[in-house]
Order: structure tokens, then C-alpha cells, then sequence
């Protein structure tokens, strides 16, 4: 086994775990549907994370040509899944049962840590990139890494609520362009 191969699993798990969790969530919502008030936004945040962990997994296919991977390297990519697993985490509730949830309130109630994760993610991604030596200075790369951090710090910095329905709006669609421009063929 080489390394990327046994390096990988761990990497694996966390990114299967943050999917799971983003479905548990879902599942958690359509099973008590009728004491949940929806929130548009929650909904569409959902699929971005969904988008970014699937983008995240495929774009590791291209690690496997590092043969001397040393602890620091590993280090932060695995930081990168931690991150994602923590967005998961936090995008919808985890409990559902005999009390309302609403799901306006959850993400507001959320929205700070949320945001502060998702400038964390493009900072440790930057950084991974740097690490590994690959694409952190290709043009391209770097201008959707300061969009996306662009988009993520004004969510953490303003609760107008219009704002972060155009950010939940423009998340996905800047994602979809990312991965068509750069991630369109496995490498």
C-alpha cells in the first residue's frame, strides 16, 4: 500500500462522516416536517456543503502522485476535513422531536461560528495548497480562494438578513464555476 492509500482512509471517513451528517440532518428535517418552520436558505446551504465535500474528496485523487508526504503536510489536509465535518455539523440542527424548530433562528443562532468555519476552510485550503505544493499560486485557483473568503467573511461579519440570502444564492453558483473551470476532469 502506498502512502496516499493508507492516508486517505482517515481522510475518507471524515469527509463520509460531514456527508452523513449534512443527510442527518435532512433526514432530521423531513421526518419532523411538521415541527420544523423552513428556512430557504438552511436548505440551499445544505447542498452547497454537499457540493464542497464531494468537490473536496475528487480533487484528493490528485494527491496520490506525492510519494514523501511528511506529518505537517498530512497534518493540514486532514484539518481541511475537520473543518468540513464541523460545517456539517453545524448547517442544520441535530435534534428533531417534540419541540419547534426553526430553522431561521438555528441559522442565525449559528451563523457567526459558521462563517468563521467557512473563512477558517478557504484559509486551511490556501494553505494546503501551499503545503502540497500545488495550485495555491495558479492564477484561477487563487481568485475563487479570495471570492469564496470574500463571501464567507462578509457572512460573518453582518446579520442583514438580504445579504445572506444573496450569499447563500451566490455560494453554490461561484462552487459549480470552481469545480467546471478546475475540477472538471479527475487528475
Amino acid at each position: 500500500m502506498d502512502a496516499f492509500s493508507y492516508l486517505s482512509v482517515l481522510l475518507s471517513i471524515i469527509l463520509g462522516l460531514a456527508i452523513t451528517q449534512t443527510l442527518k440532518g435532512v433526514r432530521g428535517v423531513v421526518l419532523a416536517r411538521a415541527l420544523v418552520v423552513p428556512y430557504w436558505p438552511s436548505f440551499v446551504l445544505v447542498g452547497f456543503l454537499l457540493m464542497v465535500d464531494v468537490q473536496s474528496w475528487w480533487s484528493m485523487f490528485g494527491m496520490r502522485a506525492i510519494s514523501n508526504w511528511m506529518f505537517p503536510m498530512f497534518a493540514v489536509v486532514l484539518l481541511q476535513t475537520v473543518v468540513l465535518y464541523m460545517l456539517a455539523a453545524l448547517v442544520l440542527p441535530d435534534f428533531f422531536g417534540e419541540k419547534t424548530v426553526d430553522l431561521r433562528a438555528h441559522y442565525y443562532g449559528h451563523r457567526r461560528i459558521f462563517y468563521g468555519l467557512l473563512v477558517a476552510l478557504i484559509v486551511v485550503s490556501f494553505l494546503k495548497e501551499f503545503a502540497l505544493g500545488s495550485l495555491a499560486g495558479e492564477g484561477m485557483n487563487l481568485l475563487f480562494h479570495l471570492c469564496f473568503a470574500l463571501v464567507a467573511a462578509t457572512g460573518l461579519v453582518t446579520s442583514r438578513e438580504p445579504c445572506h440570502k444573496l450569499l447563500v444564492v451566490a455560494m453554490p453558483i461561484m462552487m459549480i464555476a470552481y469545480i467546471a473551470l478546475l475540477f472538471a476532469r479527475l487528475r
